[in-house]
């Protein structure tokens, strides 16, 4: 492991977090939640800290990271865009949104370069009938369309 700040810093937290569920039978998962609400993302300098703490392989913690989508290990954007790609949004018009996402120079599973924008793909938000449906920071919207879905990036529309 290398000493630089950052990585003291990331095993800091890590080892903090952890020693909050060391009593706790199946840690990793809410260990990992933590990590990420803490520092927006779970670092691969985690992984081997982790591993420690768990008395787990470094492949089985990196395994459990990137099983869970949710779990990002690049940072996210300032806005992160999620949308439905689960089969009753599909229906009802998903693909045009991706289509628009891509034309506005988004990519799917990528940031911005200049860190403004994360777009990500998902396969249900739970909001079925009211599809497609797009979260934009932690905010749901449905029966976005790619005009609509403009205009929440802009920031001109509410839920």
């Amino acid at each position: 492991m290398t000493t630089s700040a950052s990585d003291v810093t990331v095993e800091s937290v890590v080892r903090r977090v952890a020693a909050g569920h060391r009593d706790q039978r199946g840690a990793l998962l809410p260990v990992l939640h933590a990590v990420q609400a803490e520092l927006g993302h779970v670092p691969h300098e985690a992984i081997p800290v982790l591993a420690d703490e768990f008395n787990l392989s470094r492949a089985d913690v990196h395994g459990v990271v990137t099983f869970y989508h949710d779990f990002r290990r690049e940072p996210a954007g300032r806005t992160t865009v999620r949308i439905c790609r689960a089969e009753a949004c599909q229906a009802l018009g998903a693909d045009g949104l991706v289509t628009y996402a891509r034309e506005a120079g988004l990519t799917l599973g990528e940031t911005t370069a200049d860190g403004a924008v994360t777009v990500e793909q998902v396969f249900c938000l739970g909001n079925c009938a009211l599809g497609p449906a797009v979260e934009v920071n932690g905010r749901l919207y449905g029966r976005v369309g790619p005009a609509r879905l403009g205009s929440i990036l802009d920031g001109t529309v509410s839920s």
